[in-house]
């Protein structure tokens, strides 16, 4: 079966972006050459999963070649239709159930959720994140948007790997307790 993993950045409170939607913290950790492992887990999947509001901000900050130049299968979840764009799905249905569909249908790599929080909860909600790659920024930015929101269930994990920067980064790799 496919893995769904989520592959994210964080404050070390728990924030994905300040108010606003303000990700420049992101910028405390920028070096020249240093990906995090981001091409490297990128080359495990074939499939993204974003909200759209997250797919909004890309296109604002990247444009559409960041879709484009990924030939992958990207679903965008959002309560309005539109219609699709090259492998770019705009995705009306219940996320759960295209969630088990992706993880149970063809065989495959391995499925990215891209954020943002709404996503990630309503996926945490259902048990069915299989792996957390959290990338923490060394910075308490006191409010934002939380990377975990309130009202879902307790769920165990195994920590199987930590690496550490020079920048002050700390990745923690996470797999669902079975």
């Amino acid at each position: 079966m496919r893995k769904l993993s989520v592959f994210i950045a964080a404050s070390l409170d728990g924030y994905i972006a300040k108010p606003g939607n303000d990700l420049s913290f992101l910028g405390l950790v920028e070096k020249e050459g240093e990906d995090y492992g981001y091409a490297e887990f990128m080359a495990t999947i074939d499939t993204i999963i974003l909200g759209r509001k997250t797919y909004d901000w890309v296109l604002s900050q990247v444009g559409t070649s960041h879709f484009d130049n990924m030939n992958r299968d990207v679903y965008v979840v959002t309560r309005t239709k539109r219609p699709n764009v090259g492998k770019t799905t705009f995705y009306t249905g219940n996320l759960i159930g295209l969630v088990q569909q992706l993880k149970s249908g063809k065989n495959g790599k391995n499925i990215y959720c891209d954020g943002g929080a709404e996503t990630i909860h309503e996926l945490l909600k259902n048990n069915l994140i299989d792996e957390f790659i959290i990338s923490v920024i060394p910075v308490l930015l006191g409010s934002g948007i939380a990377l975990f929101k309130e009202g879902r269930l307790e769920q165990r994990l195994k920590l199987f790997r930590v690496e550490s920067f020079d920048t002050g980064l700390v990745q923690l790799h996470y797999s669902r307790a079975l």
